[in-house]
């Protein structure tokens, strides 16, 4: 093989495998409250967060969820954003931070207790591992990377999240 078919192999790998697969069932009222976002795939949208990535979720008296995201800037300044959220069906998600763009946000692992969960776009550019703590036990996150790399995500591009202020 050249250089340039070797390279094409993982892209060609992804194309043939679709979209990455979301969790079979996703109880909104559980999914609701706070989850600390524990790392993340690099993202330009979050380029100017340092750390203490928050993200707070309610329900709205319409059904839509209210979604309130806070980070540590690069600067030490907290950056507040907020965007409502809709099921298109189970475990996908459409978010909308600035109307009209709509972002997918699939559910692709998720605890039974609701205690982290992975979050994703079904292109497999975004992804977030969730918690309700800010931090992992390591066999616990270890079996989530291992459970990305297997839809196709590249585990080794995970970045950790840094939390300063222990909640």
């Amino acid at each position: 093989m050249t250089a340039v078919t070797c390279h094409m192999v993982p892209l060609l790998t992804l194309l043939l495998a679709g979209s990455p697969s979301t969790v079979s069932s996703l109880d909104l009222h559980r999914y609701m409250g706070r989850w600390y976002e524990v790392a993340r795939l690099p993202n330009r949208y979050q380029n100017h967060c340092a750390g203490d990535v928050i993200v707070d979720y309610s329900l709205r008296n319409d059904g839509k969820m209210a979604l309130r995201n806070q980070c540590r800037t690069t600067d030490g300044k907290t950056d507040v954003s907020h965007a409502v959220g809709h099921v298109v069906k189970q475990a996908q998600l459409k978010v909308v931070f600035l109307w009209p763009f709509q972002v997918d946000y699939w559910v692709i692992d998720l605890d039974p207790e609701y205690r982290w969960a992975v979050v994703a776009d079904p292109d497999r550019s975004k992804l977030w591992i969730l918690s309700r703590t800010q931090q992992l036990d390591p066999d616990t996150y270890q079996g989530i990377l291992k459970r990305i790399a297997e839809q196709g995500f590249e585990a080794s591009r995970i970045a950790p999240t840094k939390h300063s202020v222990v909640h």
